[in-house]
């Protein structure tokens, strides 16, 4: 029988029309927008369903957007295979999406965790305008190549990398010039550099002010040890006591994600079969690339 692990995405998931279709054919997920409006204050299920697409991704709007959106794609997987989602030993979120894992663990709740992370969201976005920054990623080369262009960009200001997701996808953060500067040393590379549609330089130190308000809204909510394991993208390890979960939450925000470790860690663990769960396919992608033969399940509107 199969140990299943469920995975949920991060920031850049987000696409105009995501959850129509679930919301229209599952009660329980269109329970949850509405709950999500009364939190929020505003008509999430509006933005997510009709755009425009450039307030649906901005930060302040695509995080609580995809947070709802994936906890609705859990609904739709609750009603079509019970057994399922009884069956899962251990989650994991990327970035963005640990929050989610932890609601579905039972340390959060849907209207707390939503609070968290629309404050998450406005925080991150205020640090993002006080400094021109942003994000790349790298493809096609190793771990130590990367570095090295990390070494040589950082003469044109801060810059680390914030995203280990799988090899040869690496991702690079910080101020503009330094990640200018990477990207041209990564194609002379032989690789292939993306830059990203992201509000600022996440998982560096540019987010610190980010982190403080973010301790403050962790503060005021009730936060529980997990009912399964929920592997943090700070170090890999799942954490259960409240108090010790809040503090590497707030780290999360100017830590590297640690993607990679997280899925091997899991697979080392016994997990075997796993589900991506809210809006894109970017985790299945991902998997393949960490381990090819272990299957990952998309759910989400189209499937």
């Amino acid at each position: 029988m199969s140990r299943i692990g469920f995975l949920f995405p991060g920031q850049g998931a987000q696409h105009v029309g995501m959850g129509r279709d679930i919301v229209e054919n599952y009660p329980a997920a269109r329970d949850l927008f509405e709950r999500a409006a009364g939190v929020l204050g505003y008509d999430l299920a509006k933005l997510c369903f009709d755009g425009p697409s450039e307030e649906l991704d901005s930060t302040v709007i695509s995080q609580p957007a995809i947070f709802v959106t994936s906890l609705a794609c859990l609904e739709k997987l609750r009603a079509d295979s019970p057994d399922v989602v009884l069956s899962c030993e251990m989650t994991a979120g990327l970035s963005l999406g640990e929050y989610t894992a932890l609601v579905f663990a039972g340390a959060l709740s849907f209207e707390d965790g939503l609070k968290i992370v629309q404050q998450r969201g406005q925080a991150m976005q205020d640090a993002a305008d006080a400094t021109p920054s942003g994000m790349a990623s790298i493809l096609l080369l190793s771990l130590e190549q990367v570095q090295e262009i990390r070494d040589q960009a950082s003469s044109e200001g801060l810059i680390t990398i914030a995203n280990y997701l799988c090899p040869g996808n690496l991702v690079v953060s910080g101020e503009n010039a330094a990640v200018e500067k990477a990207v041209e040393l990564a194609e002379a590379a032989g690789g292939r550099a993306v830059p990203l549609a992201v509000a600022g330089a996440f998982h560096t130190k540019l987010m610190e002010p980010a982190d403080q308000r973010l301790e403050e809204a962790l503060a005021a909510a009730e936060l529980k040890a997990p009912e399964i394991p929920v592997i943090s993208n700070v170090d890999a390890q799942a954490h259960s006591d409240a108090d010790e979960l809040k503090q590497v939450l707030v780290r999360q925000v100017i830590s590297p994600v640690r993607w990679e470790d997280s899925i091997r860690g899991m697979l080392d663990a016994g997990i075997d079969e796993f589900y991506e769960i809210g809006p894109g396919r970017v985790l299945t992608g991902l998997m393949k690339r960490i381990h090819r033969k272990t299957p990952c399940t998309v759910v989400n509107d189209s499937k």
